[in-house]
């Protein structure tokens, strides 16, 4: 990991409680496919306890020095600096949580991926939590593997007769649940289907059931 984005764990030290560093890396869990929401972001910088003006000092200074002093009110008043100031931290953390769930480390290895600029108690402490979800995370990557979408509901009705259509036509309505899919993972499928068709489909799926009856009976 880049030696420069260790520099910026200590912000963790402001935050209230090890139950807020705990929510904090779970929500970057959660939204390790779908990235943080403004919501996520305004959350984590109150824990943080990065909304106040004066915790923005060393950036209001570079930019005054970049001459953009009359741009200050308005980057304080959108969050972009504290945004801009969280961001080192979270890609951090981001990179950590990888490299906990992602690459072959057992939980007592895990306090070796700190170089030693790092504070012992953040150290401690980032351990313990990741230790805590190292294998929730992991079996949640299987699952994004092997889940598939399940059958939640089937309706169906018969489509209004119109010129075009030669023959009764039945309209299937699908309700699918995908549970690795965020934030309902709900998928709504309809297609039309004539005699023939649903009579080769039903057919198709003698198969099928006779050999799960099978497996069943064993």
């Amino acid at each position: 990991m880049e030696r420069t984005l260790w520099g910026h764990l200590p912000l963790l030290v402001r935050a209230n409680s090890k139950e807020s560093v705990e929510f904090i890396l779970q929500t970057l869990w959660r939204t390790r496919k779908s990235g943080l929401d403004a919501d996520d972001r305004r959350l984590i910088c109150e824990m943080l306890q990065l909304q106040n003006d004066a915790d923005l000092d060393p950036l209001v200074k570079l930019l005054v020095s970049l001459g953009y002093s009359t741009h200050i009110k308005v980057f304080l008043s959108t969050g972009v600096i504290r945004q801009e100031r969280l961001i080192p931290l979270l890609v951090c953390l981001r990179m950590l949580i990888r490299k906990c769930v992602y690459e072959n480390i057992s939980k007592n290895d895990i306090q070796k991926l700190f170089p030693e600029e790092v504070l012992p108690e953040l150290q401690r402490l980032l351990t313990l939590l990741l230790q805590k979800f190292q294998r929730e995370w992991r079996d949640d990557i299987h699952m994004d593997k092997v889940s598939l979408p399940r059958l939640k509901a089937m309706t169906w009705n018969m489509a209004t007769q119109d010129a075009e259509m030669t023959e009764p036509t039945a309209v299937i309505n699908l309700k699918l649940q995908n549970d690795t899919r965020a934030p309902q993972g709900e998928l709504d499928l309809k297609f039309p289907l004539a005699k023939e068709t649903l009579d080769t489909m039903l057919k198709s799926m003698y198969s099928p059931r006779d050999q799960l009856s099978n497996l069943g009976e064993t």
